[in-house]
């Protein structure tokens, strides 16, 4: 498997979002300021509560079929190997990771049946997509925790994204789940979603190794990133801490991450979230206390790292 040097670029982008000159040139100046090799897109499928059954993608909140085809051919005239990794979101704000039902179904209620059919429709639909633009990895889907226990039916997803795919496929659990997921076995690449603490990174890593020794799989980090406010690198994967902007502590999460992860050589790479299609200037970093790196110091910590690792 050849490492992973990649960015998440404008997950969840709506109508109209990727067909713009800005949009290319973000993803330009992405892989040259970087030096990435790798790129996901993430369509967006909204369902209206973690409980609800039909997964909706056609959307103005959703990239459109014509804008993802375009886009992915650019990554690719870029150099960028590309992977799909559709997510579903809840439309009321819940996080994906509570989607779930009555373990037996019940009349008059929701059923893990009809929202894993919902789901497989979306799957396959960019799964085709996929295919026929030559993404080089197709990632099924991201921290659905409280359907993991489901195997069969996430069996039976893979089976039919393999059916219109014929590449790699993957499935980003969340952080600290890696060992909680029974069926890895069916898909091609482990990855998960590496949002630890500044401190935490040797443990978790050697929790991770255990996973992919025992499934003998690649593994990589689909997701990781860290915001660029005071208090981020000690939890990292909450998006709502407020405090100062601490461009500084960002860089030393980053360089710690990616020192610890590329010293493993079971770990085939990661994915940073994320790289905006709009892009803010200079003079404002201070005020983007987010997940972007654009500018940043971070920025040149990636790009030392990136352009020194060998693929």
């Amino acid at each position: 498997m050849e490492y992973i040097k990649g960015f998440t670029f404008a997950p969840f982008a709506g109508a109209g979002d990727f067909d713009t000159t800005e949009a290319r040139e973000s993803l330009r100046l992405m892989k040259e300021r970087t030096g990435a090799n790798f790129v996901t897109f993430v369509p967006g499928g909204l369902q209206k509560t973690a409980h609800s059954e039909d997964i909706l993608y056609t959307t103005d909140r959703t990239m459109t079929d014509d804008e993802l085809c375009n886009m992915i051919d650019y990554a690719k005239k870029l150099g960028l190997r590309v992977a799909l990794k559709p997510t579903v979101n809840c439309m009321d704000g819940t996080w994906r990771a509570f989607i779930s039902f009555f373990d037996e179904d019940v009349v008059c209620e929701p059923k893990w049946g009809n929202w894993f059919k919902s789901y497989t429709d979306f799957q396959v639909h960019y799964a085709r997509i996929a295919k026929e633009h030559g993404c080089e990895l197709f990632i099924a889907g991201c921290e659905l925790v409280m359907s993991e226990h489901r195997e069969k039916e996430w069996r039976d997803v893979i089976a039919a994204i393999r059916s219109v795919y014929d590449g790699a496929v993957s499935y980003n659990t969340d952080k600290y789940q890696e060992h909680n997921v029974s069926w890895w076995d069916c898909v091609d690449i482990i990855s998960s979603s590496g949002y630890y603490p500044l401190a935490d990174w040797d443990r978790q890593l050697d929790r991770i190794e255990a996973v992919v020794e025992k499934y003998n799989k690649p593994f990589f980090f689909a997701e990781t990133g860290c915001m660029s406010v005071a208090g981020s690198p000690e939890v990292p994967n909450n998006w709502e801490v407020k405090g100062e902007s601490d461009l500084d502590g960002h860089a030393v999460w980053f360089d710690e991450m990616l020192s610890k992860c590329m010293k493993r050589p079971w770990l085939k790479g990661v994915c940073i979230w994320s790289w905006s299609n709009h892009l803010y200037d200079e003079a404002d970093i201070n005020n983007q206390k987010n997940y972007e790196v654009y500018l940043k110091p971070a920025e040149r910590v990636i790009n030392a790292y990136y352009c020194n690792k060998e693929a």
